[in-house]
């Protein structure tokens, strides 16, 4: 017990001294982990409602956002992680504030976004009861490595779950691992009459001995069914979701709503209320990065992350198509991966007709001679982030702006952002 208190009490002042600096998200976990190795245990070993693992290759801080939503909206108090911060000491990190001396977590319910690999380090302190498995593709091979590798660690996480299982029916490599647990799954995916649009969400390695699958839904198993880019259904055997009309535009948030939605129904059972999740849903503002629009002059400039070859694929066909002003901002850091020949396995073709006026970050001069490839011209090459912000808006002031960026890119770009416009800094826009 003293050791466990005295690890909330460094936690903490850990936390507070990070912050004031202006960084550190996982440092204040490490202090706390250091003086009690088993304070992830202790500190969830309360919760009765649920412990929810949310993972996959891409999707998964906004699946998260709008789980904790649909959750929070019929009554439950739930823990999340709402800063992306997803590798466990992170996770303790964004506790340290609610953990009483006991180091007890009060909540109903905890639902967690976690990297594949640290999910694997998660369920070695905590067996989740449920997880969330969203789709895998390839992503930065330099801290991920290949498919398979990720495809196996997200099938330990389905098996290590203790009470239900929610997977994507579309993912191949997905439904091999949900088809294995030993415990109820339910399926999400897109419906029967928009199957030709799978490969908007989905890139993957050729398996040649994959039959085709027709899965047959069952209760609690539910089905996207767009109207248009933002408005949508979900469709469950007795119950629709819907209409619901995002904040977030395109076929991927939808999808992540389904994701989230399915998950919702299967913790809260007959306490689920359709028009509640719709409600919530309908609320949900951007995660950082994720299509976020701020207005800058007058003008809104939408921040998009990019972080792997399906990710910047579907981030292309849902914003690309339409031609605005365009950045593109590439650093090379460990949280970004510091291999980025995945640039070559995305097309840029959508951004030919009206061409990028800027390139930035570590990477500048490697993404426009990428972009010269697919013969998308290039107006500057600017690696200082700020410069490049400044020329940018500068250059467009009187019309919509976009942003595709690396997540180390993203965040010096939201901050300056956020000191220049009075916006939410990182980790400020929701209950911790």
């Amino acid at each position: 017990m003293l050791r466990t208190a005295a690890a909330v009490v460094a936690g903490k002042t850990a936390r507070a001294l990070a912050r004031r600096r202006g960084g550190g998200s996982a440092f204040p976990g490490l202090v706390a982990e250091r003086i009690q190795p088993r304070i992830l245990r202790r500190s969830l070993s309360c919760v009765r409602g649920g412990i929810v693992v949310v993972s996959g290759t891409n999707g998964k801080t906004t699946t998260t956002k709008m789980l904790v939503a649909v959750l929070r909206a019929h009554g439950r108090s739930v823990f999340t992680n709402p800063t992306g911060s997803n590798f466990t000491r992170g996770v303790l990190s964004e506790m340290l504030p609610q953990l009483p001396l006991s180091g007890r977590l009060v909540s109903d319910m905890v639902v967690v976004e976690l990297d594949e690999a640290h999910a694997m380090r998660f369920i070695d302190e905590v067996p989740p009861t449920h997880a969330l498995l969203l789709n895998v593709a390839r992503d930065q091979l330099d801290r991920f490595a290949e498919i398979d590798h990720t495809a196996a660690l997200l099938a330990r996480l389905g098996a290590a779950s203790t009470e239900g299982v929610v997977a994507n029916a579309d993912d191949p490599f997905i439904a091999r691992a949900a088809d294995a647990v030993d415990v109820p799954v339910r399926w999400f995916g897109l419906d029967a009459s928009i199957a030709d649009r799978l490969p908007e969400l989905t890139e993957h390695d050729a398996r040649f001995d994959d039959e085709p699958v027709t899965r047959q839904y069952g209760p609690g198993d539910a089905r996207l069914r767009p109207v248009d880019e933002r408005v949508f259904d979900i469709v469950f055997d007795d119950v629709t979701v819907g209409p619901v009309t995002l904040r977030q535009r395109g076929l991927a948030a939808m999808i992540n709503a389904t994701a989230a939605t399915t998950t919702a129904r299967m913790l809260l059972g007959e306490a689920f209320d359709a028009a509640t999740a719709a409600t919530a849903l309908a609320a949900v503002q951007p995660p950082f990065g994720r299509g976020e629009v701020i207005i800058v002059d007058g003008q809104p400039l939408e921040l998009v992350l990019v972080k792997n070859p399906a990710g910047f694929g579907v981030a292309l066909s849902t914003y690309g198509t339409t031609p605005v002003a365009t950045m593109i901002a590439i650093n090379d850091n460990d949280a970004d991966g510091r291999d980025v020949s995945w640039l070559y396995d995305v097309s840029f073709a959508s951004l030919r007709e009206r061409g990028v006026a800027v390139t930035s970050g570590m990477r500048a001069y490697d993404m426009a001679l990428r972009l010269h490839y697919d013969d998308v011209h290039t107006g500057q090459v600017v690696p200082d982030l700020d410069t490049a912000l400044d020329a940018f808006t500068a250059g467009h002031p009187d019309e919509p702006k976009r942003i595709f960026c690396t997540y180390t890119a993203m965040m010096a770009l939201r901050r300056t952002l956020a000191a220049r416009h009075g916006l939410a800094q990182f980790g400020e826009d929701g209950p911790q």
